[in-house]
Order: C-alpha cells, then structure tokens, then sequence
C-alpha cells in the first residue's frame, strides 16, 4: 500500500469473508491470539537496562496484580479432549471429563455447547472463543462448523468421531471415527485405561 503502516488481516462471518484492515494513526499495534502462533524458543537477553526518572508518578499506581490460570490452561494443553452438541446434554459430559482425565487434557467446547449453557464460555474453541494448538486435539460429536475449525485446525493431530459421515470435521481430522458415540466413547475409554494399566 506505498507505506509503513500495519495491515491486519481480520476473518468475518464464520471465517467466510477476510477484510484488509490499516492502521490510519501514527501509533500502531497489533495483538495476536494466544495459540495463533507455535511458542518460539527464548533467546538471551541482549538489551541495556537503564533506570528512567518520571515525573508526576503519584498519578499513577498499581493497586493489584492478578493472572487466572484456569484461561491459560486451555490454550497451554498438549492435549485437548473437546465436546459438541452431538453430545445431547449436560448430564453426558462425564464421558468427555472421563476420556480428558486419562489423557490429561483440557476441555474444549463447541459454541453450541457453551451457547446452551451445558460447559462454561471459558472453554469454548472457535473464532469467537479460544485459539487451541496442542499436539492432540480429540473432538466429540462436534460437526465442524467454520467457527470452530477456526480455533483448531492448526492442532499437530486431530481425532473425530461423529455419526455422520459427512460432517465437516472429517475434512480437517487426521483420524476419523464414524459411529454412535454412546456406543464408541464407553468402549474406547475402557481400551485407553486398559492401555494405559499395560495391558
């Protein structure tokens, strides 16, 4: 565009139109997702520390410092077990805490799943909710809506499992699992555990 000014990309509607968005002040910045980009490794440090006199400082001051790790956690996961509507219902959400528990993952959700208020908003994976990109991400009864493979896909593995066959997961997933998950999640929790005891 002839100068130096930033140039953020910024997805709409799903993931379905992308707008060209520039800065028009002088004072630029750009924040990014967290999980949008692989961690790089850290460098030693090379910059000169000096101490800077401020004036008026009695205007500003810190009253307190918190982080919630519960936010970090999701996106830190190596392993994320995430479940969607094909779930039917709060009540079967201990199969995905179960299949979590022996992987020692996090949970996700699908925005469906947060929407009706079965899993709380902090473990929603999409556009609108987390960015996840861990080595596993293991997705149940979830069809693959643009928003969420928007918060997804850039997972090293992906495991579906849906009784549809032609659902949208099973583009993106490097393992696919067509089948009832009332029928599968039970069987496949038991091999896992069974796996995991050696034998």
């Amino acid at each position: 565009m002839g100068d130096d000014r930033l140039i953020a990309w910024k997805p709409a509607f799903g993931g379905q139109l992308v707008a060209a968005v520039r800065a028009s002040s002088p004072v630029q910045m750009a924040t990014v997702r967290a999980g949008m980009l692989p961690q790089l490794s850290p460098r030693p440090a090379t910059a000169t520390v000096r101490s800077l006199t401020t004036r008026r400082r009695d205007r500003t001051r810190v009253m307190s410092r918190t982080r919630d790790d519960d936010l970090d956690t999701l996106a830190e996961a190596r392993v994320v077990v995430s479940g969607g509507r094909g779930l039917r219902g709060p009540e079967n959400w201990k199969l995905v805490e179960e299949l979590a528990d022996l992987f020692g993952a996090a949970l996700g959700a699908s925005r469906a799943v947060t929407d009706a208020g079965w899993r709380p908003n902090e473990e929603q994976v999409g556009q609108t909710g987390r960015t996840v990109t861990p080595d596993l991400y293991i997705a149940l009864g979830i069809s693959g809506a643009i928003q969420h493979l928007a918060g997804m896909t850039s997972s090293k593995v992906i495991v579906a499992v849906n009784k549809d066959p032609d659902a949208d997961i099973f583009k993106v997933c490097d393992y696919g699992v067509v089948a009832d998950l009332f029928e599968f999640l039970p069987a496949f929790i038991e091999e896992v555990r069974k796996a995991k005891a050696g034998g």
